[in-house]
């Protein structure tokens, strides 16, 4: 956990000096939804008989584009509420990535291809046992690979609507039933400079 820590924040440090010779940035919120493997699908011995699939997932992106059309990328998404996990407690599933990102605006068509590494983490709730100024989680944190795409619909210059397909590659995911997950997204955002 330690070093996945330190890696996110080096690619975070990265992304914000970027950001400060940036020619364009990108800024985006919106809403989307996760699609996995059903839990009656699960022959794994290791995974969880819990699918990821459901729930409304609020998403905040920024890119930054430093050179020609190429840039840095970071999301997250997470669990607007907490979803129940086997009957036994409460869960929400957050997302976050760093990414390579490809955005280009064509008339008022644009689009962004991104890949990269990030993060699932998974927090289950319990009661705190120490008292007050406790959490009332404890988190279960993967490392994953991340591939995405972005169509971008310019409604004005610098507005536009953006419908997304991200896939995530959950590493040592026996949380739940598979590792491979599917969000589909539809974003709101605004594009400064350029």
């Amino acid at each position: 956990m330690k070093r996945l820590s330190v890696l996110c924040f080096g690619f975070a440090s990265l992304f914000f000096a970027a950001t400060m010779q940036a020619q364009q940035i990108d800024a985006q919120f919106g809403i989307s939804g996760l699609h996995s493997a059903s839990a009656s699908n699960s022959t794994s011995t290791t995974n969880a008989p819990q699918s990821l699939t459901g729930g409304v997932y609020p998403v905040f992106a920024v890119d930054a584009i430093f050179l020609h059309n190429l840039g840095l990328n970071g999301e997250v998404a997470w669990r607007a509420t907490q979803g129940n996990y086997q009957d036994v407690v409460n869960y929400r599933p957050i997302f976050y990535d760093f990414n390579a990102v490809y955005a280009r605006k064509i008339t008022r068509v644009g689009f962004a291809l991104m890949g990269g590494i990030g993060a699932e983490s998974t927090r289950f709730y319990v009661a705190p046992s120490c008292g007050a100024g406790c959490t009332n989680f404890v988190s279960s944190n993967h490392f994953a690979g991340h591939l995405g795409a972005a169509l971008r619909l310019y409604v004005t210059p610098s507005i536009y609507v953006a419908p997304e397909i991200h896939q995530y590659f959950v590493h040592n995911n026996e949380d739940f039933t598979s590792g491979h997950v599917t969000r589909y997204a539809l974003n709101i955002g605004v594009t400064l400079g350029r």
